[in-house]
């Protein structure tokens, strides 16, 4: 296989053509990343009922922070890739792969030990249901020990985003997705092994999913620019100084965003069993445009990367606007179905009446979040792209800190609008993000911001 097979140039040629072109592998992915959470969801409802929906809910909350470091890291990666590729410099990959993957399977095994470590003291501080909670600790315990899985898995996907291929993550996480599905039916709807069921089916999808992803590019390592080797894996001094620079704020960004979601779980949890399922099904069906629009995120960003350190700033503006349009579109019709369908919807997860009258209450609320998230598809591929970590990182902070904690108390507590107040609040924080960096884009101030690779070069 040639390199060009792994390695695409986004930096001619029509731009809506190519992000629709590479974005819908992305969004592909997304959404079967989407149906095997919905499936967890779906079996665990039926099965166990209402107290399982609150323990998967609460539990993934903290199994997504767990992810999150490999997360921002990954997107630093990805940045670092898509700039070294972009500005001609393809010879420096083999020590930016390498050492992406020695840091993450680093972080990847403390995460192991924190989680096994800290996993009843952080259930309980998120005041998880009574009735929930041996069921969250034995999902929890299952996903910590897995969680090296998720962290390769997230690192693969992202190297390959950068170099501009979207097909191949499609296909790993294909391979994940049937698996979990029917490993999900197997373990809790057959052999009654309820959430841990559910987590181990999750984690052995994301187990084969990485396993194959490792043999596929070892085999075809000359396109993958990585050779394998044990000496490759060796963290390179100034790559590592780059990825630090890139990572750590994306990381934290995703971090203070997750810690906000954990923060809105715990005030939902106050309010009970039915509050706290509502809210868990209601995270994963507004996932599915959530997700799915991420793959226009993920795409914009690496075309972006390209053309920035190509210095085609022209070209840079085009890929935000058309991932506004496309995401507009999206939302356009996520809106109506909710709006008119949020009972039948939440009723695919569970038969209790008790969580399906709750459903309007989380989608009248939800979808005031919709026109910023818009933006921010656009705005946050901008943002990555470009290298801006420390903005991103601001931006996230005021989402998560300001925004989503402040206003999920103030409205839902202190003005006493209790639950929806709740929702209200976790919905209309994505505007302290997307307001702000909309206006950094349009102000033009980033125009002579200097490139990673040229940071690289000066070490």
């Amino acid at each position: 296989m040639s390199s060009g097979r792994l390695i695409n140039d986004f930096t001619t040629g029509s731009i809506p053509g190519k992000l629709l072109h590479f974005a819908l592998p992305f969004m592909a992915s997304n959404a079967l990343q989407v149906l095997y959470a919905i499936v967890d969801m779906v079996v665990v409802g039926k099965v166990i009922g209402s107290a399982g929906l609150a323990a998967v809910s609460t539990a993934s909350q903290v199994f997504a922070f767990m992810t999150m470091l490999c997360l921002g890291f990954s997107t630093g990666g990805q940045v670092l890739i898509a700039q070294l590729i972009g500005a001609g410099r393809q010879d420096s990959l083999r020590k930016a792969i390498g050492t992406l993957f020695t840091v993450t399977a680093a972080f990847g095994a403390a995460m192991t030990v924190l989680g096994l470590a800290l996993q009843r003291q952080v259930l309980t501080l998120l005041n998880t249901p009574a009735d929930a909670y041996v069921m969250a600790v034995q999902y929890m315990t299952v996903c910590s020990c897995g969680i090296l899985f998720t962290y390769g898995y997230n690192v693969v996907s992202a190297i390959l985003r950068g170099m501009g291929d979207s097909r191949h993550p499609f296909i790993f996480i294909a391979i994940a997705s049937v698996i979990n599905v029917v490993l999900d039916l197997l373990f809790v709807a057959v052999l009654g092994w309820g959430t841990a069921g559910a987590a181990l089916a999750t984690i052995v999808g994301q187990a084969f999913s990485f396993l194959y992803a490792i043999f596929f590019l070892a085999r075809r390592r000359e396109a993958f620019h990585f050779d394998f080797r044990l000496a490759s894996f060796r963290p390179d001094r100034h790559m590592l100084r780059s990825l630090f620079s890139l990572g750590i704020p994306f990381a934290l960004q995703s971090c203070a965003i997750n810690i906000s979601m954990m923060f809105v779980n715990g005030l939902v949890n106050s309010v009970g069993v039915n509050a706290s399922a509502v809210f868990g099904v209601g995270v994963k069906i507004d996932d599915i445009v959530n997700k799915i629009t991420q793959g226009l995120t993920f795409a914009g960003s690496a075309m972006i990367g390209q053309n920035f350190a190509a210095g085609k700033i022209g070209r840079t503006k085009r890929v935000v606007y058309f991932c506004w349009l496309f995401s507009a579109a999206a939302y356009a019709v996520f809106t109506i179905l909710l709006l008119t369908c949020s009972r039948g919807l939440f009723g695919i997860f569970t038969d209790d009446s008790g969580v399906i009258e709750l459903a309007p209450v989380f989608v009248s609320a939800v979808v005031w979040s919709f026109p910023a998230m818009v933006l921010m598809r656009g705005t946050h591929s901008f943002i990555q792209g470009i290298g801006n970590a420390k903005l991103s990182l601001i931006l996230a902070l005021i989402d998560g800190f300001v925004m989503r904690i402040f206003l999920s108390w103030f409205v839902g507590i202190e003005l006493g609008y209790g639950l929806y107040g709740f929702f209200l609040g976790f919905s209309m924080a994505t505007y302290g993000t997307a307001v702000p960096a909309a206006l950094y884009f349009f102000s033009g101030a980033w125009k002579k911001r200097r490139l990673a690779v040229d940071q690289l070069s000066a070490q």
